[in-house]
């Protein structure tokens, strides 16, 4: 009898564990180009009336303009809104500190994933945001906002063709660049502007070279939304396209750095469809 006490305990335990290491909030990752819809969504999500959201845009060219569109955006949707300006130097300024703990909902605007990264890892500022997101708020991003949420980040770049402003051309190893990104996600690379901008072939030559990690192909105009206990809707105009090589086959290249893989999954999903990240199928 005091040995089946002492494992319910142990599992009362355990659960509690997994129950608090849990995330409890929302992310919306938009493929860039978000609807009127997409952004009606996320106020929504973050407590329509209630959403205190914080505009970071430091991704962006002219942080200024892009941070009052969204703030105007936003408030015409009935939320509250406000942005703050930083550098990595000025990052944890008591005063951006304390904006967030004014917000429950973050999103992020688009532009250079990789200036995102450069001005807040490793800061307290991005710790504000994991805790928003923990404890049940959201988190949302567009385009280089998007690329951001997984651990592992496309940046963009190519590294043997510096061809990055157009068509990706090739499937071949050490081209795409990759860097840390912010890791709300950390089983999946996040590509967006998708079907519009013909990544297929930079997203494959990301995989191959990360194969336990799924791919999650966001295109313009759609978004997926995340929910506690990772599974994903798709929502918006267009398609997301999961590539699954986890348990692929015979990954290989040839003299010439191309590179092949067989038995790699494809997934199409469309606006509704839902998608389990933990079995990694669709959910029916």
């Amino acid at each position: 009898m005091k040995n089946f006490f002492y494992f319910l305990l142990l599992l009362i335990f355990a659960f509690s564990i997994n129950n608090y290491s849990q995330p409890k909030g929302k992310l919306l990752i938009v493929g860039g180009a978000q609807t009127h819809d997409i952004e009606k969504k996320f106020v929504e999500l973050s407590g329509g009336p209630d959403a205190r959201i914080i505009i970071i845009p430091n991704a962006g060219s002219e942080p200024i303009l892009n941070s009052e569109i969204e703030q105007k955006t936003f408030t015409n949707l009935g939320a509250k809104a406000d942005y703050i300006l930083f550098t990595r130097e000025t990052a944890d300024d008591e005063a951006n500190l304390k904006k967030m703990d004014w917000a429950n909902a973050v999103f992020f605007t688009g532009g250079d994933q990789s200036d995102l990264t450069r001005d807040m890892l490793g800061t307290k500022l991005l710790e504000r945001v994991f805790d928003i997101y923990n404890n049940g708020g959201t988190v949302g991003g567009s385009s280089a906002g998007a690329a951001v949420m997984s651990e592992v980040m496309i940046t963009g770049n190519e590294l043997l063709h510096n061809d990055s402003t157009g068509s990706f051309i090739t499937i071949e190893k050490n081209n795409i660049e990759t860097k840390q990104g912010f890791g709300f996600l950390k089983t999946v690379i996040i590509d967006q502007h998708f079907l519009k901008r013909k990544r297929h072939n930079r997203t494959i030559a990301a995989l191959i070279e990360h194969p336990k990690l799924l791919g999650v192909a966001i295109d313009e105009s759609t978004a997926i939304i995340v929910y506690p206990y990772d599974t994903f809707e798709v929502y918006g105009s267009n398609q997301v396209l999961v590539y699954d090589p986890t348990n692929s086959k015979n990954i290989r290249e040839d003299k010439k750095g191309n590179l092949g893989i067989s038995d790699m999954k494809l997934h199409i999903l469309i606006s509704g469809d839902k998608f389990d990240l933990k079995t990694k199928e669709v959910i029916e």
